[in-house]
Protein backbone atom coordinates (compact mmCIF):
# COMPACT_ATOMS: atom_id res chain seq x y z
CA UNK A 1 0.00 0.00 0.00
CA UNK A 2 1.53 3.67 -0.89
CA UNK A 3 1.50 5.59 1.71
CA UNK A 4 0.49 9.22 1.63
CA UNK A 5 2.09 12.24 1.96
CA UNK A 6 1.15 14.83 3.90
CA UNK A 7 2.57 18.56 4.86
CA UNK A 8 2.03 20.60 7.64
CA UNK A 9 2.18 23.77 7.25
CA UNK A 10 2.27 26.76 9.69
CA UNK A 11 3.85 30.36 9.20
CA UNK A 12 7.01 29.90 11.35
CA UNK A 13 7.51 26.17 10.96
CA UNK A 14 8.49 25.93 14.95
CA UNK A 15 5.27 24.61 16.82
CA UNK A 16 2.45 23.47 15.64
CA UNK A 17 3.27 22.37 13.08
CA UNK A 18 6.23 20.52 14.55
CA UNK A 19 4.25 19.08 16.64
CA UNK A 20 1.92 17.93 13.98
CA UNK A 21 4.86 16.27 12.46
CA UNK A 22 6.26 14.61 15.28
CA UNK A 23 3.01 13.14 15.98
CA UNK A 24 2.34 11.78 12.41
CA UNK A 25 5.52 10.34 12.59
CA UNK A 26 4.96 8.47 15.94
CA UNK A 27 1.40 7.61 15.71
CA UNK A 28 0.46 7.38 12.09
CA UNK A 29 3.96 6.25 10.24
CA UNK A 30 2.03 3.14 8.99
CA UNK A 31 -0.47 5.36 7.20
CA UNK A 32 0.87 8.37 6.27
CA UNK A 33 4.13 9.85 5.93
CA UNK A 34 4.16 13.40 7.76
CA UNK A 35 6.48 16.67 6.86
CA UNK A 36 6.38 20.00 8.11
CA UNK A 37 7.35 23.23 6.60
CA UNK A 38 6.34 27.12 6.85
CA UNK A 39 6.38 29.71 4.76
CA UNK A 40 8.89 32.73 7.35
CA UNK A 41 10.48 30.43 9.12
CA UNK A 42 12.75 30.69 12.82
CA UNK A 43 15.73 29.69 13.30
CA UNK A 44 14.58 26.87 15.48
CA UNK A 45 11.66 25.08 17.17
CA UNK A 46 9.93 25.83 20.34
CA UNK A 47 11.48 25.14 23.15
CA UNK A 48 8.08 24.57 25.34
CA UNK A 49 6.96 22.43 22.25
CA UNK A 50 10.18 20.28 22.24
CA UNK A 51 10.51 20.09 26.50
CA UNK A 52 6.79 19.61 26.56
CA UNK A 53 6.31 16.55 24.07
CA UNK A 54 9.65 14.65 25.46
CA UNK A 55 8.31 15.35 28.94
CA UNK A 56 4.64 14.12 28.58
CA UNK A 57 4.45 12.21 25.63
CA UNK A 58 8.61 10.85 25.25
CA UNK A 59 8.71 12.74 21.74
CA UNK A 60 12.35 13.85 21.05
CA UNK A 61 11.94 15.77 17.98
CA UNK A 62 15.48 16.75 17.82
CA UNK A 63 16.76 13.27 18.65
CA UNK A 64 14.21 12.48 15.93
CA UNK A 65 15.93 14.98 12.85
CA UNK A 66 13.02 17.36 12.82
CA UNK A 67 14.31 21.28 11.76
CA UNK A 68 12.35 24.09 10.40
CA UNK A 69 12.11 24.14 6.65
CA UNK A 70 10.87 26.00 4.11
CA UNK A 71 8.18 24.87 1.72
CA UNK A 72 10.48 24.24 -0.71
CA UNK A 73 11.97 21.70 0.96
CA UNK A 74 8.42 19.36 1.06
CA UNK A 75 8.53 16.23 -1.70
CA UNK A 76 5.56 16.92 -3.85
CA UNK A 77 2.31 16.27 -0.84
CA UNK A 78 -0.70 14.43 -1.35
CA UNK A 79 -2.40 16.40 1.46
CA UNK A 80 -1.55 19.57 2.76
CA UNK A 81 -2.97 20.44 6.39
CA UNK A 82 -2.30 24.28 7.68
CA UNK A 83 -2.34 24.75 11.61
CA UNK A 84 -4.71 28.05 11.63
CA UNK A 85 -2.14 30.65 11.13
CA UNK A 86 -3.67 32.10 7.93
CA UNK A 87 -0.97 30.85 5.80
CA UNK A 88 -2.22 30.34 1.93
CA UNK A 89 -0.17 28.08 -0.50
CA UNK A 90 -1.85 28.41 -3.48
CA UNK A 91 1.36 27.12 -5.43
CA UNK A 92 1.48 23.49 -3.30
CA UNK A 93 -0.11 21.38 -5.35
CA UNK A 94 -2.24 18.66 -3.71
CA UNK A 95 -5.19 16.46 -3.73
CA UNK A 96 -6.87 17.67 -0.84
CA UNK A 97 -6.33 20.70 2.14
CA UNK A 98 -7.88 21.44 5.22
CA UNK A 99 -7.28 23.92 7.89
CA UNK A 100 -7.16 22.83 11.45
CA UNK A 101 -7.60 26.22 13.01
CA UNK A 102 -5.27 25.65 16.09
CA UNK A 103 -4.68 28.79 18.45
CA UNK A 104 -0.69 29.28 18.82
CA UNK A 105 0.30 28.47 22.30
CA UNK A 106 3.71 30.04 22.12
CA UNK A 107 4.22 32.16 24.95
CA UNK A 108 1.41 30.74 26.74
CA UNK A 109 1.12 28.44 30.17
CA UNK A 110 2.10 25.03 29.98
CA UNK A 111 -2.06 24.33 30.48
CA UNK A 112 -2.35 26.13 26.93
CA UNK A 113 0.26 24.35 25.51
CA UNK A 114 -1.01 21.07 26.40
CA UNK A 115 -4.28 21.30 25.44
CA UNK A 116 -3.17 22.49 21.58
CA UNK A 117 -0.64 19.49 21.91
CA UNK A 118 -3.95 17.27 22.94
CA UNK A 119 -6.03 19.18 19.68
CA UNK A 120 -3.46 18.02 17.22
CA UNK A 121 -3.29 14.36 18.85
CA UNK A 122 -6.58 14.40 18.21
CA UNK A 123 -6.29 15.42 14.97
CA UNK A 124 -3.56 13.36 13.83
CA UNK A 125 -5.83 10.09 14.96
CA UNK A 126 -8.66 11.07 13.05
CA UNK A 127 -6.74 12.12 9.80
CA UNK A 128 -5.09 8.79 9.99
CA UNK A 129 -8.62 6.81 10.19
CA UNK A 130 -9.65 8.57 7.36
CA UNK A 131 -6.88 8.17 5.22
CA UNK A 132 -6.70 4.60 6.62
CA UNK A 133 -10.19 3.66 5.32
CA UNK A 134 -9.58 5.71 2.08
CA UNK A 135 -6.27 3.76 1.43
CA UNK A 136 -8.83 0.90 0.83
CA UNK A 137 -10.45 1.94 -2.14
CA UNK A 138 -7.24 3.64 -3.24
Amino acid sequence: MKKWKVGFICTHNSCRSQIAEAFGKELASDVFESYSAGTQIKDSINSDAIRILNEKYGIDMIANGQYNKTLDALPELDIVITMGCGVQCPAMLCSYREDWGLSDPTGQSDAVFIQVIEDIKSQILLLKLRLAEKSRGR
